[in-house]
C-alpha cells in the first residue's frame, strides 16, 4: 500500500524531488504483479484506491487523461486551486472505500490482507493514526522514506514552525517503522545519529534515487530564452539553504562583463534579503529569475548552460546535478560529504562559504576554450536498481 497523499496534494504544480520520488514509486508499483493499494489522506478523511483506481489516478496525474471537473465536495475545500479540487474528485471516485479519519483502521481491516507493507515516501501523513492503523492489520508491516533531516540540522533556514512539527513527524517514523529507506549514506548516518536521542533506531537501507535524462524541449520556454552568449544557471527553490546570496556576490563582484545567470526556482521563505536584491535587478542586469518552467524547458536551458552552480549548504541528494550531468552539462557544486557520495569526480567543488573561490572558479571557466569544459562518463543509478533494494520489505 503506497501512500500517495503528497502527490493528491501536489496536483498541478511543478514536481519537486521528493514529488518525483513517489511518482516512480507509484509507476514502478502499477506496473507491478504485486496486488497494490494508495492510500490518501484528504482533507474530509481518508480514500483507499486498488490498482486499477491508482493507475487511472496517475494517468490523470501525469497528463495522459483530464482530470474530471470539480465535484460540489470539492469546492467546498477552502485553499486549492481548481486543479486540485479536481485531483481530490478523481482520487474520491476511484476509491474502493473511503472513511471519515476515526474509522482508517476498520477500514484498513476490512480491505486490505494481512501481510500488507505500508510504504510512504513522501514525508507527508506520517501520523500516529495511520501507523497505528497499519499496525491493526495483521502481520502488517511500515517502510518509510526519508529524503534528509536538514530541518533538525539547520533550524536557521526552515520557516516558523517547521522545526518542531518536523522533530515530532521523525520520531514518530522511528518509534513505528520496521525499515526507512534512505537515499544516501549520509542522510543515513545523519538520521540515524538525530533518532538515537530519542531511542533504538530502526532498520535502515541506502537505494540511491534513480534518474533518466531529462527531455529538453524549448517550446516551453519565455521569450527571451536561451540568452544570448554563454550562461550559467541554479535551478532549486529560492530559501536560505540553498545559498543563492553567494551567487549574486559572485556576479556582483563578475560586474557588467559577466555571463547571464539563470536562477530557476520559486520563492521560498526566509530570504527576504536576497528577494530584495532580486527585486531591484534593472533591465541590464546579468541575472535573471525564472520560474514556473515545465521539465522539458529547464532541461534546454540546462543542456544549453555553460555550468550547472550548486552551492546548496545541504541537500540530501542532490537530484539538479544528477540530471545536468546526464544532460552532459558541468557542474559547480558545494564540497558537502552527499554530493561526494552520489556525484564522485564527476563535478568540481568549492567550498560553500567562499565567494571568493566561487568567483575564480567561474571566471578561469569562462576563460577556458570551448569544448573543454564537458562532464566526465557518469552513469546515474537506475529506479530498476533502487527498486531491488528498496522494495525488499515486500
Amino acid at each position: 500500500m503506497l501512500d500517495f497523499t503528497r502527490l493528491l496534494r501536489r496536483a498541478g504544480r511543478v514536481w519537486t524531488g521528493v514529488d518525483r520520488v513517489e511518482l516512480a514509486y507509484l509507476e514502478a508499483l502499477i506496473a507491478d504483479t504485486v496486488p497494490v493499494w494508495g492510500l490518501a489522506r484528504t482533507p474530509i478523511g481518508y480514500v483507499l484506491l486498488d490498482q486499477a483506481g491508482l493507475a487511472a489516478f496517475h494517468q490523470r496525474l501525469t497528463g495522459k487523461l483530464p482530470f474530471s471537473a470539480p465535484d460540489v465536495l470539492s469546492r467546498m475545500v477552502r485553499g486549492m486551486t481548481p486543479l486540485m479540487r479536481a485531483a481530490l474528485t478523481d482520487a474520491r471516485k476511484f476509491a474502493v472505500a473511503r472513511c471519515l479519519p476515526s474509522r482508517l483502521a476498520r477500514m484498513l481491516q476490512k480491505r486490505l490482507p494481512a501481510g500488507v507493507a505500508y510504504l510512504n515516501t513522501g514525508h507527508s501523513n506520517l501520523s500516529n493514526r495511520v501507523f497505528e492503523a497499519v499496525r491493526s492489520v495483521p502481520n502488517a508491516r511500515i517502510a518509510v522514506f526519508v529524503h534528509d533531516v536538514i530541518p533538525l540540522e539547520y533550524p536557521q533556514y526552515q520557516r516558523v514552525g517547521t522545526v518542531e512539527a518536523f522533530a515530532q513527524k521523525m520520531r514518530r517514523v522511528r518509534a513505528h517503522t520496521d525499515l526507512i529507506i534512505y537515499n544516501s549514506a549520509d542522510t543515513q548516518m545523519r538520521t540515524e545519529r538525530a533518532m538515537a536521542e530519542w531511542g533504538p533506531v530502526p532498520q535502515g537501507i541506502v537505494a540511491f534515487l534513480g534518474a533518466m535524462r531529462p527531455v529538453p524541449d524549448a517550446a516551453g520556454m519565455p521569450r527571451g530564452l536561451p540568452p544570448e552568449g554563454p550562461y550559467f544557471i541554479t535551478v532549486g527553490t529560492i530559501e536560505p539553504r540553498k545559498n543563492h546570496a553567494l551567487l549574486l556576490d559572485v556576479w556582483e563582484k563578475l560586474g557588467p562583463d559577466a555571463p547571464m545567470l539563470l536562477i530557476c526556482g520559486g520563492r521560498g521563505w526566509n530570504n527576504d534579503g536576497v528577494f530584495a536584491r532580486l527585486d531591484a535587478l534593472g533591465p541590464e542586469a546579468r541575472v535573471r529569475e525564472i520560474s514556473g518552467l515545465d521539465d522539458g524547458a529547464l532541461a534546454a536551458l540546462v543542456e544549453g548552460a555553460e555550468a550547472l552552480l550548486f552551492p546548496s549548504h545541504a541537500e540530501g541528494y542532490g537530484l539538479p546535478a544528477v540530471e545536468a550531468l546526464l544532460l552532459e552539462t558541468p557542474v559547480i557544486c558545494a564540497d558537502i560529504a552527499t554530493f561526494h557520495e552520489i556525484l564522485g569526480n564527476n563535478v568540481v567543488y568549492a567550498d560553500d562559504s567562499s565567494a571568493n573561490l566561487w568567483h575564480d572558479t567561474i571566471v578561469n571557466w569562462s576563460q577556458q576554450a570551448q569544448g573543454t569544459l564537458g562532464t566526465r562518463a557518469f552513469e546515474a543509478p537506475s529506479w530498476e536498481d533502487h527498486f531491488k533494494i528498496a522494495l525488499r520489505l515486500t
